[in-house]
């Protein structure tokens, strides 16, 4: 990241250009609250094989804190064509194996997918 001031506010920051940016993914998935345990131990059980694709920068699971029972899988990915060649992976088919065998744990999902248009971190000491 680079020091370089932001196009849409001015600011002096931490800024990636517009032609830096990625692409994130988020699968909203509905999971009833007494099911959370189980939805996180099937993620921590897969974790690691999204980290070596190609193209992959991150990624964040996300319980909620108040009354809603939608988790959030979010990742970023360098471009659409790296998140779709990952989706069709092995590596995806094999970490996504436990809706096969245990079922959903979720009651619905949904992907939503996203340009960064702008990314801030702190200021480079």
């Amino acid at each position: 990241m680079s020091q370089t001031l932001s196009q849409s506010t001015g600011r002096r920051g931490d800024f990636h250009t517009i032609a830096d940016m990625s692409i994130v993914k988020i699968n909203a998935i509905t999971v009833p609250r007494e099911r959370f345990a189980e939805f996180e131990q099937r993620f921590a059980t897969r974790a690691g094989r999204v980290s070596s694709a190609p193209g992959f920068e991150a990624f964040e699971l996300l319980r909620p804190n108040d009354d809603r029972e939608v988790c959030l899988v979010i990742t970023r990915w360098a471009s659409e064509e790296d998140f779709t060649a990952w989706v069709a992976s092995q590596d995806f088919a094999a970490g996504h194996a436990q809706h096969r065998t245990g079922g959903p744990v979720g009651t619905a999902s949904e992907i939503w997918s996203f340009d960064v248009l702008e990314l801030e971190g702190p200021p480079a000491a």
